[in-house]
């Protein structure tokens, strides 16, 4: 590590934030871009494998719903994709450079592990099946995505912190809906089983998207003031949180 670099690690590490491309160290910039890379190609998988749900949809407000959380995901990847562009990423290219509604076999066990450069988180690799099933995915996913952001939210580099900051609440609001969904489809006897199967494929898939516990990588996002706490504990938030949820749904 160079003299130059140490310095601002220190201060990024006694929680300074940095504003500009233009003061950012490299491997800071390696680690952000991953980051980033690592939101948008999750955002727009996401919206596409959503996508391909909403004429599963039981009724217009539920289509309305699948519709919403689609345009805003993709809306969050092209917000973060122009902080991306101002470290030199090409937005027009980038956003088809893969096939975001790609999907691997629904029996497929790919842990954590990243795809061939794509980014995305690896439960976006698994295909839907179904109006329960995505609403069953939606709702785990969510409130995973809820709590990684909240982290997300103060990174050290302020512009993506902003970005993620106006992000939360939106990204909320797909979860509200998820939920109101699990909810009709809970009080429905005919689609419990289904959701029951659901909970159960998409529990453990969701949960590798936070990472091993004890990451080698964790200690140098610390230091970056790109990470403020383990993946241990955000996945026992969550699961906390799952087992709370569904537990009111009378799901487990």
């Amino acid at each position: 590590m160079s003299d130059e670099t140490m310095p601002i690690e220190d201060y990024l590490a006694q929680g300074g934030v940095l504003t500009s491309p233009d003061n950012v160290p490299a491997r800071y910039r390696g680690e952000l871009l991953r980051l980033m890379a690592s939101f948008v190609d999750s955002e727009l998988a996401g919206s596409a494998g959503f996508a391909d749900t909403i004429n599963d949809a039981p009724g217009i407000l539920e289509r309305i719903s699948a519709a919403r959380i689609v345009l805003e995901k993709t809306d969050h990847a092209g917000q973060v994709l122009k902080i991306m562009e101002s470290f030199g990423a090409d937005g027009r290219r980038y956003a088809v450079h893969h096939p975001w509604a790609a999907r691997l076999s629904r029996d497929a066990d790919i842990g954590a592990a990243r795809q061939d450069g794509d980014m995305r988180l690896s439960v976006f690799h698994y295909p839907l099946e179904g109006w329960v099933d995505a609403v069953v995915m939606n709702v785990l996913m969510g409130k995973a995505g809820i709590i990684q952001l909240r982290e997300l939210s103060h990174v050290s580099y302020q512009p993506l912190a902003e970005v993620f900051r106006r992000i939360l609440p939106r990204e909320t609001r797909h979860l509200e809906l998820g939920i109101a969904g699990l909810e009709r489809i809970a009080a429905n006897p005919a689609e419990r089983d289904a959701a029951l199967a659901s909970i159960a494929y998409w529990h453990p898939r969701v949960a590798a998207s936070f990472g091993l516990s004890g990451s080698a990588r964790y200690g140098t996002l610390l230091r970056f003031g790109l990470r403020h706490t383990p993946n241990e504990t955000l996945l026992a938030e969550w699961q906390a949180d799952v087992e709370a949820q569904l537990s009111a749904l009378k799901l487990i």
